[in-house]
């Protein structure tokens, strides 16, 4: 007899009605039930189903039924896994539906809960209220049996290298849902259409097959593999390769802590030794990770044109009052030298107008003859900071620095900026950017307070700053041939930058070049 649409079954609950009682009590379905609770034992003791996390679930292979239409079994979720019984199974239908639900424990036993795995077990565009792994799984690749294992391996796996997306085998993002994997699960599945494995990111990895024999065995060689990865990664062996040989790249940083020697961009020294990741990274703007015309075209006529409405509107305040004080210094400084440009500024008693009037004569001078001074960067900042708060200014780098910043941010590689602009500025412009905030990424700024760009003393300052063990431990990165030798002379890694509208360099300059920072 059909068992009735919500009729009790074992104290659980029906939702279809064309499932007898006594097939659901059969020797096939008995025996599925009885092997899922033994493999979820096992599973257990591997270290795979801790925590209540984890899980199993297949088809009740019946040779009289076909395969579509076959039950399926499912784990439930948030239970202690090695102390499940046969009963506690949920009973689906082939289309996803829940059949049967175990009968709650007394306490202290969590009621059961059909696991979060579920639709993606499936297939999430059918029903919602199981896991859509499952669902995606069982329809897009007629599994038989699908196991979500939380191995440690699994999880290490993907940390290896954080910018992978597939380790042989894809893996895609963790979200806070589990639920919410099923669109990235099929787009893996569809990209990769004979994968039977996929990792999910420091969360664990869903392996399915025709049976759960092959399910099984699938998960036990994967685990196995993750295991020796692993291994061969702390060694400094590289696992993606046959041989296994010292890990190398021929873009210079390679994909688990290490760097080879290059000659130039896109070569490689035949006689390369590997070499640890620099802790640090140490950027220029200026040529850098900005066109030097962003800087030359917007920033300088920007503040060129804004001084004097600036000053005027903002005259009294202790800012800028204290801008105006290091100005005057600085005047006096280049009036004795005889710089070319400076004007004499007025005493208070002038009044305020022609006290305006000859900074902005002195500042459009200094603008024009791009000197690297704390007095102008100071304004400039202040001004600028006017500009990007009124969104008449947006910072801009090249198409390649967010997504270098994110890569060494992930890697753990603490990224600085050192310029001759303010660090208010450097703020303003990385803050604001045609890509977003790109300030998450980094972890402070230097300006010329520690001294000037070309002096060997301003990176021996640097390097006390971030506290190395040694100045090879930070990479500089810069278009400017003065700054690359100054930073070289105090023993840091040295990469010239090569971008449109960069000046020439000298022939034979001994630097290692980029054109973009993807190529480090």
């Amino acid at each position: 007899m059909a068992v009735p649409t919500a009729a009790a079954v074992n104290g659980g609950m029906l939702k279809m009605g064309s499932v007898s009682q006594a097939y659901i009590e059969s020797k096939a379905v008995k025996e599925t039930r009885s092997l899922i609770s033994e493999l979820c034992r096992q599973f257990y003791n591997l270290g795979w189903v801790s925590g209540t996390g984890g899980g199993i679930t297949m088809k009740v292979h019946d040779t009289c039924i076909p395969k579509p239409q076959q039950l399926i079994l499912m784990s439930p979720s948030g239970v202690q896994k090695e102390r499940m019984e046969p009963d506690d199974m949920y009973i689906l239908s082939g289309e996803g539906s829940i059949i049967s639900s175990p009968s709650p424990k007394p306490n202290p036993h969590k009621p059961p809960k059909c696991s979060d795995c579920a639709p993606l077990f499936m297939k999430a565009a059918i029903l919602y209220d199981i896991d859509p792994i499952f669902d995606v799984a069982y329809h897009m690749r007629d599994a038989g049996s699908v196991i979500h294992s939380h191995g440690i391996e699994s999880c290490l796996v993907t940390m290896i290298n954080p910018l992978l997306k597939e380790f042989r085998i894809t893996h895609i993002e963790n979200t806070l849902y589990e639920n919410e994997l099923t669109d990235s699960l099929v787009k893996a599945i569809e990209a990769y259409p004979k994968t039977t494995v996929v990792l999910v990111r420091n969360h664990g990895i869903y392996i399915w097959g025709d049976s759960w024999i092959s399910a099984k065995t699938q998960a036990e060689c994967h685990h196995y593999l993750f295991d020796a990865a692993i291994k061969l990664h702390q060694l400094g062996l590289d696992w993606s390769t046959p041989d296994h040989g010292p890990i190398q790249n021929v873009k210079g940083f390679s994909s688990v802590n290490s760097r080879i020697n290059v000659t130039k961009a896109g070569t490689v020294d035949s006689s390369y030794k590997i070499e640890p990741y620099p802790r640090c990274i140490v950027l220029d703007i200026e040529g850098t990770t900005t066109p030097i015309s962003f800087v030359m075209d917007v920033l300088f006529p920007y503040a060129r044109d804004n001084v004097g409405r600036h000053l005027s509107a903002t005259y009294d305040s202790a800012e800028t009052q204290d801008d105006i004080k290091l100005l005057r210094s600085q005047v006096e400084d280049d009036l004795k030298q005889g710089v070319t440009g400076a004007v004499p500024i007025p005493s208070e008693e002038v009044g305020k107008e022609a006290v305006i009037a000859s900074l902005v004569g002195n500042v459009e001078a200094m603008i024009k003859a791009d000197r690297k001074i704390s007095a102008l960067k100071q304004l400039q900042g202040h001004i600028w900071r006017t500009g990007f708060e009124n969104n008449e200014l947006e910072g801009v780098v090249f198409d390649d620095v967010p997504e270098a910043l994110e890569k060494w941010h992930a890697l753990g590689i603490k990224v600085y900026i050192y310029s001759s602009g303010s660090r208010l500025a450097q703020r303003l412009i990385f803050g604001n950017t045609n890509y977003g905030d790109l300030r998450k990424y980094l972890s402070g700024f230097f300006d010329t307070a520690v001294g000037n760009k070309r002096e060997t003393q301003s990176y021996v300052e640097i390097t006390e700053s971030l506290g190395v063990d040694k100045p090879s431990d930070i990479l500089f990165l810069t278009d400017v041939y003065q700054e690359a030798t100054a930073a070289k002379a105090a023993g840091l890694e040295v990469i010239i930058s090569i971008r449109p509208g960069n000046g020439p360099l000298p022939e034979n300059h001994g630097f290692n070049t980029v054109n973009s920072f993807l190529e480090i």
